[in-house]
């Protein structure tokens, strides 16, 4: 598939979305902390990239201030001194408005590139780090990749690899052929920056040669594939009795049954099993379930069900408080994440998810 890039386009969205965002949160606040920039918009990436950013700046100024010839850096009291002070100021996070603003733009266009274009986004992460220390830079940096990240933390402390530049661009274009299929999906990725202002992928990736699909035909065949799944990458599923969760064929092959079938949840067994069982944690009723999971909650869903992708995550739950019904909820959940991410129906991880789902619509 080939696309032009409109990075015109990109450079208008990124700057109305970074003035919504401002416009929202800065309407009553001067300052906006660290933990806040964390939470900011709904997308991990770009705010994560907005705290890469503000400790580049960070590691600029005290470099300026290391090259002073009047005194000794390299003295351990000073370095341990000087490492407390950074540890202390880094919990101390307080920007304004004025400077957060463009920080925003450039992690929104930044959380595109690697949503759509992930090999030449990492490709130019290792460009920008200094001479022999790739390994190190990708070590430091680590923590702020959300998105795709596979292509590079796989490569860190690989001695085989080389220092240049040139074996790490190779080593990430092999890592996405070999990885791509199970990297994230692109459409959710920019699904989680469109919940704050509605990105065209169209537009921004022009017409598409060859009579490709555009992403809305994409994302419209990636959902008829989930429901009619191509019948050799299936396999029959055991019969699991009568107390299941999932929908299988109990009494074999009839005429009119397909001869493969999925896994899904049954909205009927799972709501009966929930009205009668006492399940912990089932007591009182969920509001918004995008804002009612515990921690504990987000991190094991996150894990276990969403691929470690913490915004899928985020937009699975979003999707489902748009939802009237606890039945369309379980069809939502079943149309996009059942197969698509390989859950295991019978698992105590899908059942505590259910459970919570279901007291978000329970009367």
């Amino acid at each position: 598939m080939t696309a032009q890039i409109n990075g015109n386009y990109l450079e208008k969205y990124a700057i109305a979305y970074a003035e919504l965002v401002c416009n929202q949160f800065f309407n009553d606040r001067q300052f906006i902390t660290g933990q806040e920039i964390i939470q900011l918009t709904p997308s991990t990436q770009v705010n994560f990239f907005i705290i890469k950013r503000l400790f580049e700046l960070w590691q600029e100024e005290l470099g300026k201030l290391k090259s002073s010839p009047f005194f000794d850096y390299r003295d351990i009291a000073v370095h341990e001194a000087l490492t407390q002070f950074m540890n202390v100021l880094s919990r101390r996070i307080k920007v304004e408005r004025i400077h957060l603003e463009g920080i925003l733009q450039v992690a929104v266009q930044k959380s595109i590139q690697v949503a759509t274009d992930p090999v030449t986004f990492y490709q130019q992460e290792v460009a920008k780090a200094p001479a022999g220390k790739i390994n190190e830079y990708l070590k430091e940096n680590k923590k702020y990749y959300k998105w795709n990240e596979k292509l590079v933390t796989s490569l860190i402390d690989k001695a085989g690899i080389g220092i240049e530049v040139a074996s790490y661009c190779q080593a990430i274009e092999m890592n996405f052929k070999a990885l791509e299929g199970s990297l994230d999906a692109m459409h959710e990725l920019i699904a989680t920056i469109g919940e704050t202002l509605v990105f065209d992928l169209v537009t921004y990736r022009g017409e598409e040669i060859g009579g490709q699909l555009s992403a809305e035909e994409e994302g419209s065949q990636a959902e008829k594939e989930e429901v009619e799944p191509i019948q050799d990458t299936i396999e029959t599923l055991p019969d699991h009795g009568a107390s299941s969760l999932s929908t299988s064929n109990e009494s074999g092959k009839s005429p009119d049954s397909p001869p493969f079938t999925t896994q899904e949840l049954d909205p009927v067994r799972l709501k009966a099993l929930l009205e009668t069982e006492s399940y912990r944690g089932m007591k009182g009723i969920l509001g918004q379930l995008s804002e009612s999971l515990a921690l504990n909650q987000r991190f094991m869903f996150t894990k276990e069900l969403f691929d470690g992708n913490a915004d899928l995550l985020r937009h699975a739950l979003k999707s489902i408080d748009d939802v009237a019904t606890f039945e369309e909820a379980v069809a939502l959940i079943n149309g996009r994440f059942v197969v698509e991410l390989g859950w295991n129906c019978e698992s105590e991880e899908v059942l505590e998810f259910m459970q919570q789902v279901y007291r978000k619509f329970v009367s």
